[in-house]
């Protein structure tokens, strides 16, 4: 969805208020980002966050 919009990972990190490396983790799915941030990104793309974000439970 960032790729589409033409943003850098930088892009969306400082709108998200997050550090770009956070953004790449999150990206690759090393990391999972906290409820505000995951809640952030998916209002930026004006999408409900299950859109944005995949869960299994494991």
């Amino acid at each position: 969805m960032r790729a589409e919009k033409r943003w850098t990972q930088e892009d969306l990190a400082l709108e998200v208020g997050v550090s770009r490396q956070t953004i790449n983790a999150i990206e690759k799915e090393k990391f999972d980002p906290s409820l505000p941030t995951a809640f952030r990104i998916a209002r930026l793309f004006d999408l409900p966050i299950e859109k944005v974000f995949d869960y299994e439970d494991e």
